[in-house]
């Protein structure tokens, strides 16, 4: 977990509502991306402590990047999502860069468990940079030269990243993670569980919100 686990309906020193909320997400997953700004609005409201549970939505994808014809959408259900896309990142604030490419994320995600191991700024420094390389800057975060980058940033060493590659316990969280997805049927990207509601895919911050005033009464 990023953040530390805590009670609903306890209050931390500022008087903010404790919440727990899980999400299942993907960094090459633009709507994951849209998702992820969206529930950072909680944290006006509450103490938010999120369990990123990181699952690959296209392992089959190679870390070089191939263009996003191979995902195999048709050309009319492509730009219709491309352009919800966009108007949804114009909501939140963010331009995006031409979604021309996607690519292997393993790589990125074992980096970001590892992460979690150094604290919460480091892994939140480095959660951020990575949405944000691959979907406003438009750098392939499957590349590993990129991604030593955006851990050394975020204040990794290089011993750190070694071994979020080559020790199994990043690849054993990921592996609980998509076992996880499988038992709760999780089939979207994002997938929010905040107190008793599931939300599926990219939602509205009005339901985040709902949801995450249900949890905490």
């Amino acid at each position: 977990m990023a953040d530390d686990e805590a009670s609903h309906g306890v209050t931390d020193g500022a008087g903010k509502p404790l919440l727990k909320v899980t999400v299942f997400s993907d960094y090459i997953c633009p709507f994951c991306y849209i998702g992820d700004l969206r529930l950072r609005r909680l944290r006006e409201q509450f103490d938010l402590r999120v369990n990123w549970c990181a699952i690959e939505i296209h392992p089959e994808t190679s870390a070089e990047g191939e263009p996003v014809t191979s995902l195999g959408y048709d050309n009319e259900r492509w730009l219709a999502m491309m352009a919800s896309l966009k108007e949804m990142a114009a909501q939140e604030g963010v331009v995006l860069k031409e979604h021309n490419f996607t690519t292997n994320s393993r790589s990125a995600l074992l980096l970001a468990e590892s992460a979690k191991l150094q604290g919460r700024d480091t892994f939140y420094h480095l959660h951020n940079a990575l949405f944000e390389a691959f979907f406003v800057e438009g750098r392939n975060i499957g590349d590993r030269a990129v991604l030593e980058g955006l851990a050394r940033e975020a204040g990794m060493t290089e011993a750190q990243v070694t071994a979020a590659w080559d020790e199994p316990q990043s690849s054993g969280k990921l592996a609980q993670y998509r076992q996880a997805a499988l038992d709760l049927g999780v089939q979207a990207t994002p997938t929010f569980f905040i107190g008793e509601q599931r939300l599926d895919g990219v939602v509205s911050c009005q339901q985040l919100l709902d949801a995450a005033h249900a949890a905490s009464v």
